[in-house]
């Protein structure tokens, strides 16, 4: 346990930081889970509605320091290739 001043304030930061990046992977996780599910579907204008929302959101995402841009890219990168092979 923390026991002076700054130790207990690194352990309520560390939290806050914990819970922030929780949220944003479960987010990024479902903008692709999205995607993924419209392009099953063999909905073309459902799946390219769904990327241009996901490419908004992750790009976002990259603005907020949760992700590199490299990173960012290369996820953009793979749903476009599916979203373009679908018929």
């Amino acid at each position: 346990m923390a026991n002076n001043k700054s130790a207990k304030k690194r352990i309520l930061q560390t939290a806050v930081k914990t819970e922030r990046n929780r949220y944003y992977r479960t987010r990024m996780k479902n903008i692709v889970k999205t995607v993924h599910e419209a392009v099953e579907s063999s909905d073309k204008t459902a799946a390219t509605a769904a990327f241009t929302k996901a490419n908004k959101q992750i790009h976002s995402l990259v603005s907020k320091g949760f992700l590199k841009k490299t990173t960012a890219a290369r996820k953009v990168s793979r749903l476009h290739k599916m979203v373009n092979a679908v018929a």
